[in-house]
């Protein structure tokens, strides 16, 4: 009875005050809180993120995702001056991106929408769920076309037009490799300052790649959970930084994963118990009754309802801790989802 309760999407519900959605962030990235909550026990306590040394120790290894956002979000016109937004999923080949286009409807193949005078698209064919495929026509180099020409792609909850700032704080410092249409949020906390003293208390830092992909914020339309469909995202592990993990796995020492991506990452990429190396696409969705065979331990942001996202902590930290964590972050006035507080998840 307790697993049909489970899978029913209604499950993963809480009630969330509008004003404690983060509409900005705070002027200091490692200033937010940090709600710290025992999977075994269910035992919450309340911390600031600056001081996260504190409840790491040396020999863990904590797994970054590098990946960096890009501007994936475009408004131009059609030949006939009709307002289009291009919103970028992923590169398919050479200048061709699959995008969602709206009005997709009012888009036919062959339409052409242009940005500003150096950057343009052509809709070259129909592609999955409603997307199109579209060429993009521009001079000189594509990332610095790209960077002039679109915005940020901030999540939906956050009700206002993207600025300038955005640009920097809704990007970890250790962004590197540019693909995901959203942030690595958990991420989004370190400085430089808090990565170094992690370093010297002695924790071993490496690096994953998975690109955020739109179906993170993609909604649970179905009742039952195991009928929703992930979307792919595209992931990385490199055989140097496997090898770091399964040593530090055999040696009994915790693996602590920043975000829920990395996690998603590192158990997709596990085999009884092993990390293999590689590259692929992922659809894994981790909900209760899923087994952890890599991570120990994980830093997040607080998630919206029913999202797969806190159905994948529930897994992760058990349904009752995790419903009651939330219970506790909303009387507690914590900031919640991209540019909101943070959560460590852990075990002694």
């Amino acid at each position: 009875m307790k697993e049909i309760y489970l899978l029913n999407k209604r499950s993963y519900f809480y009630d969330l005050p509008e004003e404690l959605i983060a509409q900005y962030p705070l002027n200091t990235r490692s200033s937010s809180r940090l709600l710290v909550l025992n999977r075994e026990s269910g035992e919450v306590k309340h911390a600031s993120f600056s001081n996260l040394t504190d409840y790491l120790k040396a020999g863990d290894v904590l797994v970054l995702n590098s990946t960096k956002v890009i501007p994936a979000r475009l408004i131009g016109t059609k030949e006939t001056g009709a307002k289009v937004e291009l919103f970028l999923l992923n590169h398919v080949i050479n200048d061709t991106w699959r995008c969602l286009v709206k009005p997709g409807r009012k888009c036919p193949i062959g339409a052409t929408i242009t940005i500003n005078s150096n950057f343009s698209g052509i809709i070259t064919e129909l592609s999955t769920e409603g997307s199109r495929l579209v060429q993009f026509n521009y001079t000189g180099n594509f990332w610095e076309a790209l960077s002039e020409a679109g915005n940020i792609p901030l999540p939906p909850y956050i009700k206002r037009e993207a600025e300038k700032a955005d640009s920097d704080t809704y990007q970890t410092i250790y962004a590197k490799i540019k693909g995901s249409v959203a942030a690595p949020t958990a991420g989004l906390h370190f400085t430089d300052e808090i990565i170094q003293q992690l370093k010297d208390k002695g924790v071993e830092i490496v690096e994953i790649l998975l690109h955020v992909g739109l179906g993170t914020f993609r909604p649970v339309k179905t009742e039952n959970i195991i009928d929703h469909k992930m979307h792919s995202e595209y992931c990385s592990v490199s055989e140097e930084n496997a090898a770091i993990i399964n040593k530090a796995k055999a040696e009994g020492r915790r693996i602590v994963a920043v975000g829920t991506t990395t996690t998603r990452t590192l158990e997709s990429f596990a085999e009884n118990g092993q990390l293999n190396s590689g590259d692929k696409w992922t659809d894994i969705f981790i909900y209760p009754g899923k087994k952890f065979q890599i991570v120990d331990s994980m830093l997040t942001n607080f998630h919206m309802p029913e999202s797969t996202l806190i159905m994948m902590i529930s897994a992760f930290a058990g349904y009752e801790n995790v419903m009651n964590a939330y219970k506790i972050a909303v009387q507690e006035k914590y900031r919640f989802f991209s540019y909101g507080d943070a959560m460590l998840i852990t075990q002694e």
